[in-house]
């Protein structure tokens, strides 16, 4: 099934648009920097990609990072770290018996997906620890030793 852009007065009334084509661009430009920040994006006309969105901050001792993953099952996920990456893959499947005939919109992304995060600074892959909750994956990355800040006495003399 074809989407054609509504015209108000039809197709048969020919108008001078000198900037037909930067609506093109535009619009390839926005599913460009959609697909790069993990929203939902229309990749040709019927498949769909999904990347769960993340935010990561850091406290004194931990790197944290938050996973949205609405709808996925916590024994649908794995999470893996391999050297300064972090992956999380896993899949949201549709559990609903509905024939094409009858849905009159689908906006919500179901499948596999992969999302490999590179970590800004080195921690102890042997204490990570994850928690899931509400539909958030909570990973806790402990900093090396190393780079953990240390506080430095000043003597006075």
């Amino acid at each position: 099934m074809a989407v054609d852009r509504w015209r108000p007065f039809g197709a048969s009334v020919a108008r001078l648009e000198p900037l037909h084509g930067v609506s093109d661009i535009q619009s390839e430009m926005n599913r460009l920097f959609d697909s790069f920040f993990g929203r939902p994006a229309m990749v040709g006309t019927a498949e769909r990609t999904w990347l769960p969105l993340f935010d990561m901050w850091e406290t004194r001792e931990d790197l944290l990072i938050a996973v949205e993953l609405p709808g996925v099952r916590e024994k649908e996920v794995n999470v893996s770290i391999t050297g300064d990456v972090l992956t999380v893959k896993g899949e949201r499947a549709w559990d609903r018996a509905v024939k094409d005939e009858s849905v009159h919109r689908m906006e919500r992304v179901f499948g596999k997906f992969e999302r490999s995060i590179p970590l800004p600074i080195a921690v102890q892959a042997d204490k990570v620890t994850a928690t899931y909750r509400d539909g958030v994956l909570e990973i806790r990355l402990p900093k090396v030793e190393a780079i953990k800040p240390k506080e430095i006495k000043i003597e006075v003399v």
